[in-house]
């Protein structure tokens, strides 16, 4: 697994970036992995998408590679932890 970044860390980060883009007041224990990114709590479109992104980069200290989201659709937190832990590995 990658050093100092596991999945209980990625997912604690991914949901409170989440939680502040849809603007709640939530812990990101509110929030179920599979929640729509887009549906009746949290609310994240395509411009708020990039910014999360940097936001996770930096708060995990990790570079995630511009083709890793090429092609790729976001549903639910779920998929957006699975594609920062696979961006993050592919970035060692």
């Amino acid at each position: 697994m990658i050093t100092g970044l596991d999945r209980t860390a990625v997912t604690e980060s991914v949901k409170r970036v989440v939680i502040a883009e849809s603007r709640l007041s939530l812990r990101p224990a509110d929030i179920d992995d599979h929640e729509p990114l887009n549906g009746e709590i949290l609310r994240v479109n395509s411009l708020g998408f990039v910014g999360m992104l940097v936001r996770l980069e930096d708060e995990l200290d990790i570079v995630l590679p511009d083709d890793l989201f090429v092609g790729r659709s976001f549903q639910t937190v779920h998929d957006l932890i699975e594609i920062v832990l696979s961006g993050a590995e592919a970035s060692r």
